[in-house]
């Protein structure tokens, strides 16, 4: 997974306007955030843009995928991101269009309130509730 510099910079020019924009590497990529929530991310100089079931079908109508990745047990995909399409690198009006909207599912999910059975606990935090039950016993 590789960000180049010259989209990164590039993407950062064109989202100026949305206002809270920032990009961090991760993995040898790249995400694109807007006011701390992850919207995009760069893999291969290839730009994902965050989606949900109301942007899904606007992927779709492009003929674009989720993102995938290799592990070593084989291709892995991650629904969430999907590759935008490359008409928007010569359209920076279109590019505000669709990362704003990228931005707007981030912000949803953000929202959402998370399944308690989902939360990762710490290995202390198990150890001290099983404490509790046997104490409990």
């Amino acid at each position: 997974m590789s960000a180049d510099a010259a989209l990164i910079a590039h993407l950062m020019d064109v989202l100026r306007p949305l206002g809270g924009v920032a990009p961090r590497r991760m993995f040898g990529g790249a995400g694109i955030f807007r006011d701390g929530l992850m919207f995009a991310l760069i893999s291969d100089d290839a730009l994902y843009l965050k989606a949900d079931a109301t942007t899904v079908p606007d992927f779709e109508a492009e003929g674009l995928g989720p993102f995938t990745y290799e592990t070593k047990n084989g291709a892995r995909s991650l629904p969430s991101y999907w590759r935008a399409p490359e008409r928007l690198l010569d359209d920076d009006d279109e590019m505000r269009v669709w990362c704003r909207r990228a931005a707007e599912v981030a912000t949803r999910a953000a929202k959402k309130p998370k399944d308690k059975k989902s939360v990762k606990r710490s290995p202390a935090a198990v150890r001290s509730r099983r404490s509790r039950a046997r104490q409990n016993d």
